[in-house]
């Protein structure tokens, strides 16, 4: 363990408790992660003071739950959002008939009422602090030897711990998921075991457990997890049906296998929520959409996007994801084989493309398909064809060199010059887009209305060669930008 300062406002906190004559101790996941050599995200105190004796002692707090935890105020940063340390008088075990709440909430004089009560020993080691550094360490239940161990194991008799909150054991595949850590035996056999509990619990809580899994560094490890535990068909069923459904021959693995490859893929680049959720939904319809083909005996899945965005948008509703995050995802997954042969693929259907998914989604979707092609057991990441694609997104995506980019239209040459419309505005748009390609700071509305009343004057003919020279130019500019853009991709 290297060691770890405490931030000045905890000290403060704690030492304010203290100095009021009660106990106050860090507990939960920060003590874990301070042991663990990482930094907190959050921090957690405990003490034996009640909330109305807590929050006299502070100016700031917040108090609007039924558990006794008490909002301290100790910041407000640059964006205006309040930075809040909660503090939680020492509670006693009680009831918990809906297998999610306690049925009674006593407070207590206790910290060892407060650590048996907790889900697993590694969240139930409590420190007190001074001078901003660890005084004392409350360790009841060999928590410690469980991180150096790495095991997640439950406080006491854990059917006890997962019966009182199912949600527990989606928390424990969680943590072992983010930090690594084995489950211990006997918390593995609980959790085989009351599987059916989950049914009790609030999808919304469910739903932001499962995120943490999916975003954690190994999501693939906690998918499995939950899968060997028998917990994943109280939370997306769906996923299960993939098990064992083969794939043909451009896959080295079925498809269950596959999505949990490209979803970690996704997690190993670090990539956002909506992709990872993507990534494992992205073939959830193929077991329904699998077919022989006569042709060449080998399977087809006709139309699994299509289905599979239908599936996908079901589930996240289900489980009540943000409508943004929903639209998002369930897009993706319907446009996820956009991948087509690149000699023959043309713009206008990358455009129609990116119209499709969005110009604010197509590099995720393309972020997808990386995943997608590792997920099939391919070691290359990035092939030409892909690069090939982006190439071509960038194209597409670009604003293209033409007289729309000059600060001025042909409208406004009419009531500027008194012209009447005819060739003679097109050949003069065209010889002011040849001077502002060689110049870009004349692409001003004061200078160009002042340049359209001198080439005026000029006789058709020759504005009209002017006008050539402008579309040559433009033709050279275009050619540059595309090259830059196929040397950026290393493709021709």
């Amino acid at each position: 363990m290297k060691n770890h300062v405490i931030p000045k406002e905890i000290t403060d906190i704690i030492e304010t408790l203290e100095k009021a004559g009660f106990e106050a101790f860090l507990v939960g996941g920060c003590t874990r992660d301070i042991f663990l050599g990482k930094t907190p995200k959050d921090w957690d105190i405990t003490t034996n003071a009640t909330p109305d004796q807590i929050i006299p002692l502070f100016p700031k707090t917040f108090y609007e739950n039924t558990y006794g935890t008490v909002g301290v105020v100790n910041e407000i940063t640059e964006d205006d959002k309040l930075k809040i340390v909660e503090v939680t008088p020492y509670r006693l075990e009680s009831s918990y008939t809906d297998h999610r709440h306690p049925d009674e909430v006593k407070f207590s004089k206790s910290i060892e009422d407060d650590l048996k009560r907790r889900d697993f020993t590694i969240n139930a080691i409590a420190v007190s602090i001074s001078d901003g550094a660890i005084k004392d360490i409350v360790d009841l239940f060999g928590g410690l030897k469980d991180i150096k161990d790495k095991v997640i194991r439950s406080v006491g008799n854990p059917s006890d711990r997962f019966t009182e909150d199912a949600l527990r054991m989606i928390r424990g595949v969680r943590l072992s998921s983010e930090i690594g850590f084995m489950i211990n035996i006997d918390t593995e056999k609980a959790m085989l075991s009351h599987g059916k509990l989950l049914e009790k619990i609030s999808i919304e809580r469910i739903r932001d457990e499962f995120i943490r899994i999916i975003m954690s560094n190994n999501p693939k490890y906690g998918i499995e997890l939950l899968d060997k535990f028998n917990l994943l068909k109280y939370i997306v069923p769906e996923l299960l049906k993939a098990k064992g459904i083969e794939q043909n021959q451009a896959h080295a693995y079925d498809v269950w296998e596959h999505l949990l490859r490209t979803l970690q893929h996704s997690a190993d680049k670090n990539w956002s929520l909506e992709i990872r959720l993507a990534a494992l939904f992205h073939d959830i319809s193929k077991p329904e959409t699998r077919r022989i083909s006569h042709e060449t005996k080998q399977f087809t899945f006709y139309g699994h996007e299509v289905v599979g965005s239908r599936e996908t948008r079901k589930i996240l509703e289900r489980m009540k994801f943000p409508t943004k995050t929903i639209e998002k995802v369930s897009k993706m997954v319907r446009w996820h084989m956009f991948f087509s042969d690149t000699e023959t693929i043309s713009l206008s259907a990358v455009r129609r493309m990116i119209n499709n998914v969005g110009r604010e989604n197509i590099w995720d979707l393309i972020n997808i398909r990386i995943c997608d092609r590792i997920g099939t057991g391919r070691p290359k990441e990035n092939p030409y064809r892909l690069r090939k694609y982006q190439s071509m997104i960038d194209e597409a995506l670009r604003d293209p060199i033409s007289v729309g980019m000059l600060k001025i239209d042909g409208k406004r040459i009419m009531d500027v010059t008194h012209v009447t419309p005819g060739p003679k505005i097109g050949y003069l748009l065209n010889a002011l887009l040849e001077e502002v390609l060689e110049n870009p700071s004349l692409n001003t509305q004061e200078y160009l209305e002042k340049r359209s009343l001198e080439l005026i004057t000029l006789s058709e003919k020759e504005l009209k060669d002017l006008g050539e020279k402008g579309k040559i130019k433009k033709e050279e500019a275009e050619n540059q930008n595309i090259d830059q853009i196929h040397k950026k991709y290393h493709v021709s």
